[in-house]
């Protein structure tokens, strides 16, 4: 049984316009679909307003879906009661992506960390500051770190409070929302190195939002590419850069820049603007960008079908 499984999901947000008496929709996630075994990384790729975060924040409930299920250890979620949905917050937290901002400012980071403890009865007073202090070291901050306030801190160590506080409840499943997407790039290589690092130490499953093919390529066991709220392709890492079928795959990782000057790489550019999330293209989302699109293409929605093993791509010409 799957850890986390993601079934036919969707998500469509009012956007607060009429036209012709009919309410207008940004349709944020349309229909997806994938599943996370445990002590496995999912990394989640594509273009910005994709519906990446979306799905985080779906599954977590944060925001309530339209339509599909989310079962996690067999648990269907959207159906789960308030004690349920307590337990299930318990094993299953989120790193964000700007560190500044999803920290109390007021808040000295000691309650930062340790406020999930006494939320869900699990420890306080001294006993939540000794497993506070331990889980800061465990990320690479110190003890004496507990009695200062967010701003005093750089953007580094401001993620590592954020994944400290994901981590204090030991849970399960950790959804990363770009992790480092807001900090220097030598800053990027540690926390990367330190989130693969505790997967094993903590039995972690990850899902890693990211534009930076480089960041999930390097952590990332499987690979799902979305496009306007669609998943398009899902692999292994090996497989999706080795043997990439959907042509949106193709763009992407063509566009992954090569560190020697002297190579020259085969771009496939992309020509057009992406389609607006509120009126998309019918059939396929990415058939007006597609170099390669049939008549089909604009009338049909492609069906995710399994190539080969593990793979799994949405295209009329697979």
């Amino acid at each position: 049984m799957p850890l986390l499984e993601v079934r036919g999901l969707s998500k469509r947000f009012p956007v607060g316009r009429w036209i012709f008496s009919k309410k207008v929709y940004l349709h944020a996630v349309d229909g997806i679909s994938f599943h996370l075994d445990e002590n496995e990384t999912l990394g989640l790729v594509g273009e910005s307003g994709c519906g990446k975060s979306t799905v985080c924040k779906l599954i977590l409930r944060l925001i309530e879906p339209d339509e599909g299920g989310i079962l996690f250890k067999g648990t269907d979620l959207c159906r789960a009661d308030s004690e349920t949905m307590r337990l299930f917050r318990r094993e299953v937290q989120i790193i964000f992506q700007d560190p500044y901002s999803s920290l109390n400012p007021r808040k000295q980071v000691e309650d930062i960390v340790g406020d999930p403890l006494e939320v869900h009865g699990i420890a306080k007073g001294r006993k939540k500051r000794e497993m506070v202090a331990k889980i800061l070291e465990k990320v690479g901050l110190r003890p004496e770190h507990m009695a200062r306030y967010p701003h005093e801190f750089s953007g580094g160590q401001r993620q590592r409070i954020g994944i400290a506080r994901a981590l204090i409840l030991n849970p399960k499943l950790l959804l990363a929302d770009e992790p480092v997407s807001a900090l220097d790039v030598s800053i990027q290589a540690q926390i990367i190195n330190l989130l693969d690092g505790l997967k094993e130490d903590f039995n972690l499953s990850y899902i890693i939002v990211s534009h930076d093919l480089g960041v999930v390529e390097h952590v990332c066991d499987r690979i799902a590419v979305m496009y306007l709220g669609r998943i398009v392709e899902i692999a292994s890492d090996r497989d999706l850069y080795d043997n990439h079928k959907h042509p949106y795959t193709k763009a992407l990782i063509s566009a992954v820049p090569v560190p020697d000057p002297l190579v020259k790489k085969n771009r496939h550019l992309l020509k057009g603007e992406v389609p607006s999330s509120i009126t998309p293209p019918s059939g396929c989302h990415f058939h007006p960008r597609c170099p390669e699109r049939m008549g089909e293409c604009s009338k049909l929605v492609p069906e995710l079908r399994e190539i080969g093993p593990k793979h799994w791509v949405a295209c009329h010409r697979i």
